[in-house]
């Protein structure tokens, strides 16, 4: 047993290890998110931050948003109506393309881009305030830094990607609409009377839900990472990579139980 014991103990002391730092860290987040959330009643409101947060997060990501959109909704009428072609379902193609791009595709890729271009900012910008020491600066003029850095952030990205994830659909619709009817020839009147017949609220609904929950996940991971980043402009560099790939990864984990969770909550069959 010893000798097992000793083979098997440079193994597992890594491992130990590293489930160790990971549920440290994993702790250290929910504490951060915590004290972010019961921050946000507090006064000062500082309005100006929140909405400078808004425009940055929001209307700054609406071009990036609008460019994938419409042609994410292309490529995907162009993909369903050849595999339906194959069984005489063109008239379905709508619809297809309706439930996906509220259910899923919506919410999951303007959470992506999202992630890409605005949260990764955010982890640099709080990062360099940490190794800088402007956050250390912020504490000793009695400001908190969580709520003047990170939970404008948080109520900004929450806010905007469902309204981002709106247009995303809108845009995705169309994209799809002018591939199928006017480069594809499916008859235009069952692609719109298909998307209005088996498309309901609940679906638009539930992906709005999705984006705003995948809104808070990302800002306050990237937030997180930028204000544990140490090193020097290195650590800042590594807490970007690392804001951006666990948000990622976070947005298509959580999907899975979201859709699980909104699907019971609408009525709809679980599979």
């Amino acid at each position: 047993m010893d000798k097992i014991l000793s083979i098997l103990q440079p193994i597992a002391d890594p491992i130990g290890l590293k489930i160790k730092s990971v549920t440290r860290a994993l702790g250290d987040w929910f504490l951060f998110v915590y004290e972010a959330v019961v921050w946000i009643p507090r006064k000062p409101y500082r309005l100006q931050n929140l909405f400078r947060h808004m425009e940055f997060i929001g209307v700054k990501s609406t071009p990036i948003i609008l460019l994938t959109g419409v042609f994410v909704g292309a490529v995907f009428a162009l993909q369903t109506s050849k595999a339906f072609a194959l069984f005489n379902a063109d008239s379905l193609v709508g619809a297809t393309i309706g439930l996906s791009l509220t259910r899923e595709i919506g919410p999951v890729f303007t959470a992506l881009m999202v992630t890409a271009r605005a949260c990764s900012s955010m982890a640099a910008e709080i990062g360099t305030m940490r190794v800088t020491e402007q956050i250390d600066a912020l504490e000793t003029m009695a400001v908190n830094p969580i709520h003047y850095l990170v939970s404008p952030r948080v109520v900004s990205a929450t806010i905007m990607t469902p309204l981002l994830t709106a247009m995303f659909d809108l845009i995705g619709v169309i994209g799809a609409w002018f591939v199928a009817v006017h480069l594809l020839q499916i008859s235009e009147g069952m692609f719109l009377d298909k998307l209005y017949y088996y498309v309901d609220m609940e679906d638009f609904i539930g992906g709005l839900i999705k984006a705003g929950v995948f809104g808070f996940l990302i800002s306050t991971i990237s937030s997180y990472q930028g204000y544990v980043a140490k090193l020097g402009a290195k650590g800042v560099g590594w807490a970007t990579t690392k804001a951006v790939v666990i948000s990622s990864v976070t947005v298509l984990v959580i999907d899975y139980f979201l859709t699980t969770w909104i699907l019971e909550l609408f009525g709809k069959v679980v599979v």
